[in-house]
């Protein structure tokens, strides 16, 4: 039983990781696309943190599979997890706030729970997972404070960009279960090299990357998008989805929104709304409520065999 909570708080814990290093991606994008274009900016965010995870798996005697079948799996997530989501994001936070973003992408748990209860069926749907989406979702409005959403809608396209990106997003984690038996860092490498060798040829063509005089800001911006919000979040991200679930792991979507605010207070000298602490138990119910669950039925199974 110890052995059992030990690894649901470790998950947990990965989760926080998870939701901070994709917390910080969107500042990261909003840096990044003030010199770079979008597509560019994912296409090298995609083949840098490919390369590195390559490597990775290079260095610990790991090779990517190569049979037709799993490649194109391969093919398939990164549309879901990278190509299609991290260039609608980049394009959006060109005319949208990074907060907006951070908003309307944490929805993803709602596309992953109705996905599941209305499609797959490949987890349960219980009335506290719903119960969870209703707090997470409560929380992030008490955290961000009501007054954020009065700007929706006056961007209209961008901001339905951002809410495709989360549907792909949910479309991914539920996917991504096809990976398992697998290292978590196959997938995340090969998912995200085929992304590169879709997105390389169109920055190629689209945006003529020789030409462009990226700043040391956007370029730092961009390694660190690359290195940390790409390479290790995957790797963490394909661990996750095998332990909680693709609706608990969605659920990092939630903590990702304060950890945005507190990046914000720390970085920017924003101020958080007397809310905040309130909302932030709204969330933390939430993601106990989708998560923690599902880690006690296997704990209690696992006890009886």
């Amino acid at each position: 039983m110890t052995a059992a909570k030990t690894n649901i708080a470790f998950e947990l814990l990965l989760l926080l990781a998870l939701a901070t290093l994709w917390g910080a991606s969107y500042t990261f994008i909003k840096l990044g696309v003030e010199t770079i274009p979008p597509v560019t900016l994912i296409a090298a965010r995609t083949l840098l943190a490919g390369a590195i995870l390559l490597a990775v798996i290079g260095w610990r005697g790991l090779s990517l599979p190569r049979d037709t079948a799993t490649l194109g799996r391969f093919l398939f997530q990164a549309c879901l997890n990278s190509v299609f989501p991290f260039t609608l994001i980049a394009w959006a936070e060109r005319t949208i706030d990074a907060g907006v973003a951070v908003i309307l992408n944490s929805t993803t748990p709602i596309f992953a729970f109705l996905l599941t209860a209305l499609i797959t069926r490949h987890e349960p749907v219980t009335a506290r997972k719903f119960v969870g989406v209703i707090a997470g979702l409560t929380g992030i409005s008490l955290i961000i404070g009501l007054e954020a959403f009065r700007g929706i809608g006056d961007q209209l396209v961008p901001q339905l960009a951002v809410v495709l990106a989360t549907i792909c997003y949910a479309g991914a984690a539920i996917f991504g279960k096809s990976f398992k038996g697998l290292d978590p860092i196959i997938p995340a490498a090969g998912s995200l090299l085929a992304g590169a060798v879709l997105l390389v040829p169109a920055s190629l063509i689209v945006d003529r990357p020789w030409t462009l005089s990226p700043s040391p800001q956007s370029l730092i911006a961009l390694v660190c998008l690359s290195a940390f919000s790409t390479a290790l979040a995957f790797v963490i991200y394909f661990r996750l989805i095998h332990t909680l679930g693709s609706v608990g792991t969605t659920a990092q979507a939630y903590i990702r929104v304060p950890i945005g605010v507190a990046i914000g207070v720390l970085f920017l000298g924003e101020t958080l709304p007397t809310t905040a602490w309130i909302g932030l138990c709204g969330v933390i119910a939430g993601v106990a409520a989708m998560t923690v669950p599902a880690r006690k039925r296997a704990a209690a199974a696992a006890a009886k065999v």
